[in-house]
């Protein structure tokens, strides 16, 4: 019997991808594109892999440590605390992501540095763990082609009494005054994302900044509900994303966020 070997699939061309880029978006992609489109262009269309950074991992085994605590809450079934420390020592084990190069003694200090900032949140945050979460780690979507706009998706951290909560690590103290307007594509996107999934209007915004400081401490910047015009600031810019990005015109936008971008090295190449 004859058979016919299977051919390799296909791989997506640039235009494929560009266009499935424009058919749907997330906070975090429109916030980079606005922000630098090479790095977009190398990120999302190239998808350059790139290895983690020491500070992306500890972030990433905070968030996955406090999805499960909440998820625990949820589920009436809270976590003790040496519960907790199993579930981020599990995370920080995790490198399907990728690994993380250390340097001499780097990746305990690290280590020690992201369960300080846990221990440090579930103690300082006692109250809000007697208030079972509405939603854990959910991922939803909105459809607004109505509005010619593309599909907006995302996760949602936590949700608790109507407000919407999202875990940030930081180096240092967020400046109350600034932290609005700088996540503001973010909150705004999650706020659409909570309305059109549950039809009713979001309560607030939390932001929970574990800050990383030899006495890790946590800063909650507690924000209103999207504002109408924080909406129609969104969907402009979600309409500029769809436009511009069909015009595959990618270049650089230095400022002094460059020296910690892991593509410094390929925007230097441009041309």
């Amino acid at each position: 019997m004859n058979t016919l070997a299977e051919a390799p699939p296909k791989e997506p061309s640039v235009k494929d991808i560009i266009t499935g880029l424009q058919n749907t978006v997330s906070a975090s992609r429109l916030s980079l594109f606005l922000q630098c489109r090479l790095k977009f262009y190398f990120r999302y269309v190239l998808k350059l892999k790139k290895p983690k950074t020491a500070a992306l991992h500890l972030g990433n085994s905070v968030h996955s440590a406090l999805k499960a605590w909440n998820k625990a809450r949820w589920l009436n079934k809270p976590l003790s605390l040496k519960e907790l420390h199993d579930e981020f020592s599990k995370a920080w084990a995790d490198d399907s992501e990728g690994s993380v190069k250390w340097e001499p003694g780097e990746e305990d200090d690290e280590k020690t540095t992201g369960w300080r900032l846990l221990d440090t949140y579930i103690r300082q945050s006692a109250s809000m763990a007697l208030t079972k979460p509405d939603a854990v780690e959910v991922s939803i979507e909105a459809d607004l082609s109505h509005q010619g706009l593309p599909r907006l998706i995302g996760i949602l951290d936590l949700v608790q009494q109507g407000t919407i909560i999202d875990f940030k690590t930081s180096s240092s103290t967020p400046n109350a005054a600034s932290v609005e307007h700088l996540h503001e594509t973010q909150t705004s996107a999650y706020a659409i994302l909570y309305r059109h999934n549950t039809g009713k209007k979001e309560t607030g915004i939390q932001l929970h900044h574990l800050v990383k400081l030899k006495n890790p401490k946590l800063c909650i910047t507690d924000l209103p509900p999207m504002t109408q015009q924080q909406e129609h600031r969104l969907f402009h810019l979600m309409d500029n994303y769809y436009e511009e990005l069909g015009r595959t015109e990618f270049y650089p936008s230095p400022s002094f966020a460059c020296m910690g971008c892991e593509y410094f090295g390929e925007c230097r190449r441009w041309h």
